[in-house]
C-alpha cells in the first residue's frame, strides 16, 4: 500500500521527534532512584566534606538521594576509574579534585580521564598558604625569596607526598622565583609535627588544615596562593603580588562517564549552580575558606583541561615520578 507523500512525511517527522521527546522525557524523569556520588579519598577529608554538603543539597533539590561513597585509595585514581566503567546513566557521579588533573600526568592510568569523564559542574575553589617556620627570619615572600637564594638547597620544602599539590605548587614556586628549595615528602598527617619541629621550613598547605597554627604563632603565612586575598587571612597578600602569573588552589566539582545524556548533565548543572547559589551552602563553604564556582559544564572542562596542562608542565619539568 502506497501512502500519500503529505501523510508519509508527516509520519516520517513523528518518527525523527521521538528520540528528541524520550531524551526530554527521561530528563524530567531523572533522577528516579538514588545516586552514587564517588570520591577518592576517604570521610572526613576536604572531598568528603565537599560532597556530602552538594550531595544534601542535590537529595533536596531533586527529591533523591545522592549518597556519598568514599573510595580511597592510589591517589584518587580507584574512584575515579569506577565512574569511568560505570553505566552512562546519571546514577554514578563523580567528586572530581584537582587530584585529577595532576594525575593525569603523575601515573599511568588505564583511562584517558579528559576524554572518558564529562565534566557536569564546578563547585568550589579553596586557596592553598604559602607558610613558614617562626625560625625563618623572612616575614614577607620577596624577603623569603632573598634568604633562599643565600641559602641553595638548604631549605626544605614539605609536602605531602611526591606529586601531590603541595609538591607541585611548591615547585613551581621554585621555577617561577628562581630558587633552590630541597622537597622533602611526608605521608599526610606526618607534614605538620614536621613543620612545627623546624624539620621542614616552607610548606605550601591547605587552608584549612593551616589556619589554627597560624593564628597559633606556631607557624607564618606569608602568602595566599589563588589570585585574591581570602576572608580568613585578608591581611596576608597574595603570591602573584610578588610572583606575577602565580596561581596554586585546591577546587572541586562533579563529574559523570562520557556519554551520559546532555539533559541530565544540564539538569545537575542547574541544580549544583542553585546549590551553591544558596547563602547556607556558601557560608558552609566558606568555613573552610571556599569561594562557590558556579559555572557551565563548558567552563568545568575548560577549568580541567587548563589545570591539566599547567601541572603536567610543571611536573615534567620537575621530573616528578609516582611513588
Amino acid at each position: 500500500m502506497k501512502l500519500p507523500r503529505r501523510k508519509f512525511l508527516h509520519l516520517a517527522a513523528g518518527a525523527a521527534a521521538l528520540p528528541a521527546a524520550s531524551r526530554i522525557a527521561r530528563a524530567q524523569a531523572y533522577p528516579s532512584r538514588s545516586v552514587r556520588l564517588i570520591e577518592g579519598f576517604g570521610a572526613g577529608g576536604a572531598p568528603d566534606i565537599v560532597a556530602r554538603l552538594i550531595g544534601q543539597s542535590l537529595s533536596e533539590r531533586l527529591e533523591q538521594s545522592f549518597v556519598v561513597e568514599n573510595r580511597s585509595g592510589a591517589s584518587g585514581n580507584i574512584a575515579t576509574e569506577a565512574v569511568v566503567r560505570a553505566p552512562p546513566d546519571g546514577y554514578t557521579l563523580l567528586l572530581i579534585t584537582v587530584a585529577n588533573a595532576l594525575n593525569a600526568t603523575m601515573f599511568k592510568l588505564s583511562f584517558d580521564f579528559i576524554r572518558e569523564i564529562a565534566p557536569v559542574a564546578s563547585i568550589v575553589r579553596v586557596p592553598w598558604v604559602m607558610e613558614v617556620h617562626p625560625s625563618v627570619p623572612a616575614k614577607t615572600v620577596p624577603e623569603f625569596i632573598a634568604y633562599a637564594k643565600a641559602k641553595p638547597g638548604k631549605i626544605n620544602l614539605a609536602s605531602a607526598g611526591t606529586g601531590s599539590l603541595p609538591h607541585v605548587a611548591g615547585e613551581m614556586f621554585k621555577t617561577m622565583a628562581g630558587v633552590d628549595l630541597f622537597h622533602v615528602p611526608y605521608r599526610g598527617a606526618q607534614v605538620f609535627p614536621a613543620l612545627l619541629a623546624g624539620e621542614a621550613q616552607v610548606y605550601f598547605g591547605p587552608l584549612l588544615s593551616s589556619i589554627g597554627y597560624i593564628r597559633a604563632g606556631n607557624l607564618r603565612a606569608l602568602a595566599v596562593t589563588t589570585t585574591t586575598r581570602s576572608q580568613i587571612l585578608p591581611d596576608v597578600p597574595v603570591l602573584s603580588e610578588t610572583v606575577p602569573g602565580y596561581e596554586a588552589s585546591w577546587w572541586a566539582g562533579i563529574g559523570a562517564p562520557k556519554n551520559t545524556p546532555a539533559e541530565v548533565i544540564e539538569k545537575l548543572n542547574t541544580a549544583v549552580n542553585v546549590s551553591i547559589a544558596d547563602a547556607n551552602l556558601e557560608t558552609k563553604l566558606a568555613n573552610f575558606g571556599g569561594t562557590v564556582l558556579a559555572g557551565s559544564p563548558a567552563d568545568f572542562g575548560k577549568l580541567i583541561s587548563d589545570e591539566t596542562e599547567k601541572w603536567g608542565k610543571v611536573i615534567r619539568v620537575a621530573n616528578m615520578k609516582a611513588e
